[in-house]
């Protein structure tokens, strides 16, 4: 018998209850891919905010202009959903009570910031895309201090 039929035939036998924080027993949770999008997020923002229309006798520039337009703005919104799909993921499956006993005002802060990775989609403001990238390390830092 290889060992996957050992291991289900010892879960099969198993008479005690199996608990897990979510649907897959993983234990694996990062807050780095949610800090990682923000910063995508921000340095994206930065180059937007930095270019310049080319002049309007030139077609060429100008299309390429559109091209790169477009190609960072659908990145930016892109990895703002990634972020938020990341935050999300330590809300849904590893946040648990106690973690909100210890920290208040988590439901809040996921909240605000979940909402942030909306407000960074919507504009080109390097503002926003900063206080993102803070909220991110807030809650990183929750967490980081919730597996201690």
């Amino acid at each position: 018998m290889n060992v996957l039929g050992k291991v289900l035939r010892f879960a099969l036998k198993s008479q005690g209850k199996v608990h897990a924080h979510c649907d897959i027993p993983c234990g694996i949770y990062e807050a780095d891919s949610a800090a990682h999008a923000a910063q995508t997020v921000y340095v994206l923002t930065e180059k937007l905010a930095k270019l310049n229309p080319p002049w309007q006798g030139d077609a060429k520039a100008r299309l390429e202009y559109i091209h790169g337009v477009t190609r960072m703005t659908e990145v930016k919104e892109r990895f703002a959903q990634i972020c938020k799909q990341e935050l999300l993921i330590l809300w849904t499956d590893y946040f648990k009570p106690e973690h909100l006993s210890k920290y208040p005002n988590l439901h809040e802060l996921v909240w605000k910031a979940a909402k942030q990775c909306s407000a960074v989609k919507r504009e080109v403001n390097l503002e926003a895309a900063q206080k993102l990238k803070e909220m991110v390390a807030e809650i990183a830092g929750v967490f980081a201090g919730s597996k201690k």
